[in-house]
């Protein structure tokens, strides 16, 4: 395994770190103080889109194989999952609307449209994931226990096909985001015993039946109906029911697919770094600020590609300020490059296209052993001390 490289990035001294941590600090207090009703107005009508959107995708689906109606039906569908999971659950999750107390919105009580129950989401991804970003041995959604992305990783034989273990990933990733917590990585290697994760399996299997019993089974018997009714017989009551089955396998594989897509480009781009575990040990507020943002990757793009992507296109900013309601990201986003720029810490940032093609090179690169291209280590502490 290669010794990480230490390298001095953004404040240089205690001071300056201190000085850093405040201008954060003040970013994130005045964008606080204006949380209130336009947010609540926001996410009230986030989930009105999303009501909206699958009610009309369902319905067009129960006309059958009709091409206008079930692409549309399937899209709408897939759109109406896409910002369900992404704009609408991922951060009600967060507890950034929990102010309202209104139980629809409420991070310990929201259910989402995915087969990952919301309190493993809650543990790996607002706990684990957000405490530990990109440290080595603490962050398991570096790599997902799956991906080789750093050559602080022992290359093995499953590595040269991580391609398409991400092709893979990528197609059924709610299905792997379930049972992500689960760790089944090390109890495949003996590290952890089955016994263990069964009090978690039950809880994942549940919500899997959950959804399955939905997509799968109900809405295609509702197309059964429809069929029969609308081409008469058995045979328009099959085609209903694999029509609208179809459709809810279209819709699911379009929101993992971008879903997907956006996680990858906020975690994995080529100019990600990542941490070794002696580098937070004492870690301050300022340290852990500086690791957010030498972690994160940003995606360049309008209102819509900030919907689409759960306001996650300013991923440097979620993970800086992780309970601000994200329909704020975009407000702050140039109040913290602002300050990346006075402390000399890169902001990284770019089209989604680019953005994406670094990820697939990150991916290709390390599916070798060895190689130029190495992930860097900050030992964060090491611009802390004084110079004598």
């Amino acid at each position: 395994m290669n010794q990480p490289r230490t390298l001095q990035i953004g404040p240089r001294s205690m001071e300056e770190m201190e000085a850093f941590q405040r201008d954060l600090d003040a970013i994130h207090t005045a964008a606080r103080r204006k949380v209130g009703e336009q947010d609540a107005r926001y996410i009230r009508g986030i989930l009105r889109l999303v009501r909206t959107t699958e009610t009309v995708g369902r319905a067009l689906l129960l006309f059958g194989w009709f091409p206008p109606t079930w692409l549309l039906g399937a899209f709408l569908l897939g759109i109406s999952k896409i910002v369900d999971n992404m704009e609408l659950g991922h951060n009600v999750m967060h507890g950034q609307f929990n102010f309202m107390n209104d139980p629809r919105f409420h991070g310990d009580t929201f259910e989402w449209d995915n087969t990952c129950p919301k309190q493993e989401w809650r543990h790996s991804h607002n706990y684990v994931h957000h405490t530990y970003t990109n440290v080595i041995g603490k962050d398991r959604d570096f790599g997902y226990g799956l991906l080789r992305l750093s050559n602080d990783l022992r290359w093995s034989w499953l590595h040269p096909f991580q391609l398409l273990l991400t092709a893979l990933l990528a197609l059924f990733f709610e299905w792997f985001v379930a049972i992500h917590d689960l760790q089944m990585d090390k109890v495949a290697i003996g590290r952890k015993k089955w016994s263990e994760c069964r009090p978690q399996w039950l809880l994942v299997r549940a919500k899997i039946w959950r959804q399955v019993r939905k997509d799968y089974i109900a809405w295609p018997l509702v197309g059964a109906a429809a069929g029969a009714a609308l081409f008469g017989g058995m045979d328009g009551a099959i085609d209903g029911a694999l029509a609208v089955l179809l459709g809810n396998v279209v819709g699911n594989l379009i929101r993992n697919v971008w879903a997907w897509a956006i996680i990858f480009c906020g975690h994995f781009t080529e100019r990600v770094y990542t941490f070794q575990r002696a580098s937070i040990e004492g870690e301050t507020k300022g340290q852990w600020y500086l690791r957010q943002i030498l972690g994160s990757s940003n995606i360049q793009g309008g209102q819509l590609m900030h919907l689409m992507s759960g306001n996650l296109s300013h991923q440097i900013e979620h993970h800086l300020f992780p309970d601000l309601p994200a329909n704020r990201y975009a407000e702050v986003a140039p109040q913290v490059r602002a300050v990346c720029d006075k402390y000399r810490i890169p902001y990284n940032t770019g089209s989604f296209a680019g953005q994406l093609w670094t990820v697939f090179k990150r991916i290709a690169r390390y599916s070798l052993p060895g190689g130029p291209h190495k992930a860097v280590h900050i030992e964060v502490d090491s611009v802390l001390p004084e110079r004598a």
